[in-house]
């Protein structure tokens, strides 16, 4: 079975509750098995990929992130929705809005980050100018106000390499260098799914404000919890963006195969 559009499940989005007739395909790639979710919604096949595993086994830094990506390719998928928590660094972003990423900051360390690393691979310079698709962004952002939901459509994503929390120290370097919200995933999902050419969008929940900015000491439970309040407003969002979304990748998404060297089972 194949489907054209899928949906990354972050912390507290741990099923695909919005897809009908749902079956489970596990996926061989070169980097390992992955189990993908495989179902409809409005007549499109939709896979659902829940990044930390079942009932969030994986922490952040153990993502398989290339299996996970590459299982999207073996499906033959186009376009890829994202959803993370996040933490804010911006006054403007509160907790409980939304930000549809179109940056990041990338504050990583040893994880696998692309699919060429010479060889019979080669080797690939991935223009990240605008890492996330515009057209899948502003597809998110159009159907959270239509929703009524308060949303932002630019936003700087700080990614750590977890799975600790921030220090205040590192909060305020963050804020300097310009980011809005903190997560621990969007990279190098982000990357990996733009070297395949797959349309890909986050679609960020803020769930509180970071280190330092926030006057209570962080915990893991109060995210998921905002997270789990919040969720049905996500699949809304998700929902009305899929029934506006044509399935192909847009033309500067595709645009990257091109530079691509050619990798042995890719699906142009």
């Amino acid at each position: 079975m194949s489907a054209i559009i899928a949906i990354i499940g972050g912390t507290g989005v741990y099923d695909p509750a919005i897809l009908s007739d749902l079956r489970e395909e596990k996926v061989k790639t070169p980097y390992g098995e992955v189990q993908v979710q495989l179902g409809k919604y409005e007549g499109q096949e939709v896979a659902f990929v829940p990044r930390h595993g079942e009932k969030h086994s994986v922490p952040p830094h153990r993502i398989n992130y290339r299996a996970n990506i590459w299982s999207l390719q073996e499906l033959g998928v186009q376009r890829a929705i994202a959803t993370a928590a996040v933490g804010s660094l911006n006054s403007d972003m509160k907790p409980k809005d939304l930000v549809m990423i179109d940056q990041f900051l990338d504050f990583t360390r040893g994880r696998e980050q692309s699919f060429y690393e010479g060889g019979e691979e080669g080797v690939f310079h991935l223009d990240v100018t605008f890492p996330y698709c515009r057209e899948l962004r502003q597809a998110l952002f159009q159907s959270a106000k239509r929703q009524g939901l308060n949303a932002h459509f630019h936003g700087t994503y700080v990614c750590t390499e977890g799975p600790r929390f921030e220090t205040t120290a590192e909060i305020r370097m963050y804020r300097q260098l310009g980011g809005d919200v903190v997560g621990m995933t969007s990279v190098p999902e982000v990357v990996l799914a733009r070297e395949l050419g797959i349309c890909y969008a986050t679609i960020a929940m803020v769930t509180n404000y970071a280190a330092g900015i926030s006057p209570n000491p962080l915990t893991h439970s109060e995210v998921v919890e905002v997270m789990a309040q919040n969720v049905t407003n996500l699949r809304k969002v998700i929902m009305g963006a899929l029934k506006e979304l044509k399935p192909e990748r847009c033309n500067d998404c595709a645009a990257i195969l091109k530079e691509a060297p050619v990798r042995v089972g890719r699906r142009d």
